[in-house]
Order: structure tokens, then C-alpha cells, then sequence
């Protein structure tokens, strides 16, 4: 197996289990919580935790990543995910697990700093677009099967068991990466920014955890408003910094900026989606969660299948028009949603769906190709690890939005809740539906890729 195709099925199999576990962790919740003594709700915290733990090092390991090798750090990330997720299957209590799965996302932060990357430097400048729609449909094949797979082991075997199978999986993906005896590099002189990295941890941790806990408690205001004054500072040691973890300068770049802020309006408007549907289906329609997931299966089984078709194109057409397609449609999509009320056919229901998760197969592809195209081959860690940040960033502001809207519009002691619930769920719709349109704007403004530097970003 040559190098490339060894790059390609490591960085396959991590993109599959990362959301395969934490699907299969959501399905698991119920019966955690009955093993552990604790509410369902306290639960939340294994994403919230997963979620701090990426994004708190992304930038850093980014850097790192382009100093150290792209496949050094990538065997170091799926090594410590494996022994996090064997451990994590003998947790003795749901406060160690809570830990396991914060260690589990600094882990993966290794991976998504290098990943993408790695996998765009592994690829001549026509295949990149394939490569990139393969690892995205390997992503939403983990979110279809996670709940299936997840329910089967959880009911019949052990929750535990989940744990097992990742550590199995992502130690081949490292072994994989082991046995490739070249690796590549970025921007390696000049050292590392110590201060920005520090800023930026310190920035990105407290921001989400304060958006995660505002609906909560709101004294998590300062919590944030400290992340926000630690970003600015995070900004200004980049602008003074000789070698810093992110260029500021790359923003100049119309496509590299538009195309980070059309990622983060886009994951804005779409992550809550299967949280919001999942209320709707089984609270205002009174569905079993069996047909509701079979309903919400939908979204996640087309973004699998048109994705590697979606970067086939965006090697073959600009990225921009068929990224701009795609968010066109999740925007259609979405603003069906904001129409369901308790009569809704159900057809319909699985109508939009399904052009939800067309729209994103088309998207994110193409997207992450015009980021990774738009960088010199030098830089790919830097844009791998801000392709990772602006997904992470968007997924904890769109379930930040929704927790604030469904606390402040629903009302669980009056007589017809459901109403309310519903009318709160079509309001959130309506507010997503304006966070795509803009997404479809920015998408548009991006201009068109460079053929010099896409030709500059092939396989050596």
C-alpha cells in the first residue's frame, strides 16, 4: 500500500469514529445515567467536554503540525485517542467519564490540526476536491450508523463496548500512519508563539464554555465576556508575533475568509438541526424515537452519498458555485422547517430532510477544497486546524442560540406546551434560516480560486 493510499484510509477511519462515538454516546445517554445514579441532563456535559477539549488546542497543534510533521502529530493524536477511549470504557463514575472525554477531544484536536492537511498534501491539486468529499461522507456515515450500531451494542451488549471498538479502530489508523517512513512539513522557522497560544486557549475555552452555560447561569456573561477580552489579545500578539499561529494576513485572501466565515454561518444554522427535528418529531408529533430516527436518518444517509460526488465537482468547477449551490439548498431547507406546525404531513417532514442533507453534501466538500486551495502548501496546518475551528466554533454557537431561544420561549408549565414548544421551534428555524442566507452571501463573495496555487498544492 503506497503512502498516499495509507494517508488516505488512516484519516477515512478517524473521520468515521469520531462522530460514530459521539452519536453512539447520545443513543447510550439514558442508560449511563441509570448505571451512574445521575440525570440524562447531567449527561450533556460528555459533549460540552468533548467539545472544550477539541477546540482548546487546534491552533497550537496546528502549528506544532507544520514544525514536527503533519504524520508525527497525526500518530500521536489517534495513539493518545485510542488509550483515552480504552480507558474511558472503565470509568468508575460519570465524573471521570466526563474527563475521559475531554482528554478524548484534545486527542482528536491533534487529529483535526493535521488530518486535512495531511490529506490535501498526500493528493495532486485535481484529486484534492475527491479525497476531501470521501473523508466528509466517511463523517456523516459515522453520524447515520452511530445511533443504529450505538442502540444495538448499548441494548444488548455493554455501553462500554463503544469505547472498545474506538480504541481498536483509531490505533489502526495510527498504526497506518506509523508505518509511512516520510512525513510533511510547514512553515518551520522562527519557533513557536508560546503567548498566542496561550491567548488562544485561554480564548477559546472560555468563550464556548460560557455560550454553552449562559442559558444556565447568567453570570456565564463574564465568563464570556473574559474569552472575548482574551481574544483580542489572542489577535494582537498574532499581529506583533514573528512567527505566529495564524497569519492574519491570510485573511486578505477574499477566499480563504470568505469561505471560513460561509463554514461557520453554515455549521451556525445547521448543527442544531437534528436536535430541533428530534423535539418536534417526538414532543409536538408524538412519534416513537424509532420512526423519528429513521426520519432524521435521512439528512446524514444524503450528505454520505453526494459528498464524494460534491468534491469531484469542486475539482472540476469552482468550488464557489458548487458550495454556494449547496448552502442555497440547506437554506430551502432549513426555511421549510420554520413552516411545520403539529399538522405537517410527514412526507414533507422527510422532504426537507432530505434537501438539508443534500445541501450540505454539496457544501462542505467544496468549501473545505476552496479553503485548502485558496493556502500555500506551507500553511495547510494552519488552514486545516481554521477549517476545524470555524466547525466547532459554529456547532457550539448554533446549540448556545437554541438553548437560549427554547429557555426564553417556552413554557413548560402552561396548559398546551406543545404549542409553545412548536411555535419556539419554528422561531429557531426562522433564525437559522437568516444565519444560511447569509452564509449563501459570503459564500458568493469568496471570488474565484487561484489556478497557480492550486497547481503549487500536489503530492511530492
Amino acid at each position: 500500500m503506497t503512502a498516499q493510499k495509507r494517508i488516505f484510509a488512516a484519516v477515512l477511519l478517524t473521520s468515521f469514529m469520531g462522530p460514530f462515538l459521539g452519536s453512539c454516546i447520545n443513543i447510550a445517554i439514558p442508560t449511563i445515567a441509570v448505571e451512574f445514579s445521575c440525570l440524562a441532563t447531567d449527561l450533556s456535559w460528555l459533549a460540552t467536554a468533548f467539545l472544550l477539549g477539541a477546540v482548546a488546542l487546534l491552533l497550537p497543534f496546528g502549528r506544532m503540525a507544520d514544525i514536527l510533521g503533519r504524520c508525527r502529530i497525526y500518530a500521536i493524536g489517534t495513539a493518545a485517542m485510542a488509550a483515552v477511549s480504552f480507558v474511558a470504557a472503565f470509568s468508575p463514575s460519570v465524573s471521570f467519564l466526563i474527563a475521559m472525554r475531554a482528554l478524548q477531544g484534545l486527542s482528536l484536536g491533534l487529529v483535526f490540526s493535521s488530518g486535512m492537511a495531511l490529506l490535501v498534501a498526500a493528493h495532486p491539486a485535481k484529486q484534492r476536491g475527491r479525497a476531501i468529499g470521501y473523508s466528509a461522507a466517511a463523517t456523516y456515515v459515522g453520524l447515520s450508523l452511530g445511533p443504529v450500531i450505538g442502540g444495538l451494542v448499548t441494548q444488548h451488549l455493554d455501553w462500554r463496548l463503544l469505547f472498545v471498538l474506538t480504541a481498536i479502530v483509531i490505533l489502526v489508523s495510527s498504526l497506518l500512519v506509523r508505518t509511512i517512513k516520510e512525513d510533511w512539513y510547514g512553515e518551520r522557522e522562527g519557533g513557536f508563539d508560546l503567548p498566542g497560544a496561550i491567548f488562544y486557549t485561554a480564548a477559546s475555552t472560555l468563550t464556548l464554555y460560557g455560550l454553552s452555560s449562559l442559558a444556565a447561569f447568567t453570570w456565564m456573561r463574564f465568563v464570556l465576556l473574559a474569552g472575548l477580552v482574551f481574544l483580542a489579545l489572542f489577535l494582537w500578539q498574532e499581529r506583533r508575533a514573528s512567527t505566529p499561529l495564524l497569519h492574519l494576513s491570510l485573511f486578505k485572501n477574499t477566499v480563504f475568509a470568505m469561505s471560513n466565515l460561509a463554514a461557520f454561518l453554515n455549521y451556525s444554522a445547521t448543527y442544531a438541526i437534528g436536535f430541533l427535528l428530534s423535539l418536534y418529531l417526538q414532543l409536538v408529533r408524538g412519534l416513537d424515537a424509532s420512526t423519528a430516527g429513521v426520519v432524521l436518518l435521512l439528512q446524514p444517509l444524503m450528505m454520505a452519498i453526494l459528498s464524494p460526488i460534491a468534491g469531484a465537482l469542486s475539482d472540476k468547477h469552482e468550488p464557489r458555485l458548487v458550495a454556494s449551490f449547496g448552502m442555497a439548498l440547506t437554506t430551502a431547507g432549513i426555511f421549510f422547517c420554520s413552516l411545520f406546525d403539529a399538522g405537517t404531513p410527514l412526507p414533507l417532514i422527510a422532504a426537507a430532510c432530505v434537501i438539508i442533507g443534500i445541501g450540505f453534501g454539496f457544501f462542505s466538500p467544496a468549501n473545505n477544497n476552496a479553503i485548502m486551495g485558496a493556502v500555500s502548501k506551507k500553511l495547510y496546518g494552519v488552514a486545516s486546524s481554521m477549517v476545524s475551528v470555524m466547525r466547532l466554533s459554529g456547532q457550539a454557537v448554533s446549540m448556545a442560540v437554541v438553548t437560549l431561544l427554547l429557555a426564553q420561549a417556552t413554557l413548560p408549565a402552561a396548559a398546551d406546551w406543545t404549542e409553545e414548544l412548536s411555535a419556539a421551534i419554528r422561531l429557531i428555524f426562522s433564525c437559522l434560516t437568516v444565519s444560511c442566507v447569509a452564509g449563501v452571501i459570503a459564500s458568493l463573495m469568496r471570488g474565484r480560486r487561484k489556478t497557480a496555487e492550486e497547481d503549487a498544492s500536489g503530492y511530492e
